[in-house]
């Protein structure tokens, strides 16, 4: 597998990190995922700005213009020569000694990793299982893709399988947050709802986007606290991410759910593929 790193292509087997690295020290360091149709990233400038916040915020120096990222994205597709990939830009604070210094991070540790997208068809759909692990809270007033991934890796362990399952998170205070991998969502009486970005979830690009396709759809849009009840009371629910797209749940705990076959699902399903289709593949 080709990789990019710090303005080089590599094979991954040759990739090295120092171990005072602070990303690996502190975890200090961010990333984002997605994929390309057609050598395109969808909704790549919302990822690039939802990035280069978290990097301002911690100070970290990004030395790449999104136009120099975009160009790596399309070089790696071809260099694959297998249709389009799953993408991880990864940018690490970098080599420095130990201890909590500098005060600014001016010489990054930049990777773009590219691997085959796993075979899914869309519509796939999965079971949602409540975690026993509560949702931390983010290190921010705005949870960003760290490299400080324990609460994800510690939900995750309690599934069998993240590919017919997926983890729904609770905060410590028991309101609905979030997935492992993903932004949650749930139809009641024609009405669609998600958690609030204050109560510490991740704000998904994918979760933003599919909120303003459910405004233009006439589906009136609820963003708060709720309970686990509402979502076991739910008509519908699915989940979403970057690479996965819109995914159905079939169940929610004990209870079941529509699915794939889902009304409103397949309405927002639809108007997101045509989205991809008029974004991506002109």
């Amino acid at each position: 597998m080709i990789c990019w790193m710090n303005g080089t292509y590599q094979e991954a087997e040759d990739l090295k990190i120092s171990p005072f690295d602070h990303g690996f020290l502190y975890g200090v360091g961010f990333f984002e995922t997605f994929r390309t149709y057609e050598r395109q990233v969808f909704l790549f400038d919302a990822h690039m700005d939802r990035l280069r916040a978290a990097l301002e915020e911690f100070r970290i120096t990004m030395p790449y213009s999104d136009q120099e990222i975009r160009d790596v994205v399309h070089q790696l597709d071809r260099e694959a020569n297998e249709g389009d990939g799953y993408f991880r830009l990864n940018v690490s604070a970098g080599v420095h000694d130990i201890g909590l210094t500098p005060s600014v991070y001016e010489t990054p540790n930049v990777i773009l990793f590219r691997k085959a997208l796993p075979p899914a068809s869309r519509g796939t759909e999965k079971q949602g299982i409540w975690l026993e692990t509560p949702r931390n809270q983010p290190e921010s007033a705005v949870r960003y893709k760290s490299h400080n991934f324990m609460n994800n890796v510690r939900g995750r362990l309690e599934l069998p399988s993240l590919k017919e399952s997926e983890g729904i998170f609770l905060t410590s205070a028991g309101h609905v947050a979030e997935g492992v991998t993903s932004n949650v969502f749930w139809i009641k009486e024609g009405q669609l709802f998600t958690p609030a970005i204050g109560t510490g979830i991740l704000p998904g690009t994918t979760r933003a986007f599919l909120l303003e396709l459910a405004k233009d759809a006439g589906i009136q849009v609820n963003e708060g606290n709720y309970s686990k009840e509402s979502v076991e009371e739910a008509d519908e629910v699915f989940v979403t991410n970057a690479v996965q797209e819109i995914v159905p749940l079939s169940s929610i705990g004990e209870f079941p759910l529509p699915g794939a076959s889902g009304h409103h699902y397949q309405i927002l399903h639809a108007a997101y593929v045509q989205a991809i289709a008029f974004a991506c593949l002109r």
